[in-house]
């Protein structure tokens, strides 16, 4: 039961959002399912039928760029980023679900257990805000300006809060 939690969370930190859908790394994947993202990559590649734009993208240079300077740990613990000669591939829900057809190892099918699971769990926490904002709304307009604060409180409540930028860490000689 602790490996499916573990799973699990590790599915979670590696979901990213990108041109508006959320994905997963070539890189990421490959580690959750035990291959090597060479290996991964050519399995794609040999059925790229399977794999159109909406399933799979590459990431542009830009956006290469932009994950490196968000993602704060060593290269080597994301796919070993500096040592790669191609872009990485991206790979949203229905591309991830494809991916268990063309990789059948034992680990590859739990571990796309896992990631199903995963974009399940965010899809719900979306629709439960929705449901809730609805609410919110409903109840906003049977009642009169006097709750209002308490209304725009709850509303930024509800928000997500805004990254904070990281601090450097480490010595830092004087002016």
């Amino acid at each position: 039961m602790v490996a499916k939690r573990t799973i699990g969370q590790a599915v979670n930190a590696r979901i990213l959002v990108l041109r508006g859908h959320r994905v997963m790394l070539d890189s990421d994947l490959a580690e959750l399912y035990g291959v090597e993202v060479k290996a991964l990559n050519q399995a794609v590649k040999r059925n790229l039928g399977r794999f159109p734009p909406d399933f799979m993208f590459s990431l542009t240079e830009q956006e290469v760029a932009d994950l490196r300077s968000q993602i704060v740990t060593s290269s080597s613990a994301r796919g070993n980023w500096g040592g790669r000669r191609s872009v990485p591939y991206a790979f949203t829900e229905q591309g991830v679900a494809m991916l268990s057809s063309v990789l059948k190892s034992e680990r590859a099918v739990r571990a796309n257990v896992e990631i199903m699971r995963a974009f399940v769990r965010l899809r719900s926490m979306a629709a439960q805000n929705l449901v809730l904002a609805r609410r919110l709304d409903e109840l906003e307009s049977r009642y009169d300006r006097q709750f209002k604060v308490v209304f725009d409180a709850i509303r930024e409540l509800m928000t997500p809060p805004a990254p904070t930028p990281k601090r450097r860490i480490g010595f830092i000689a004087g002016d």
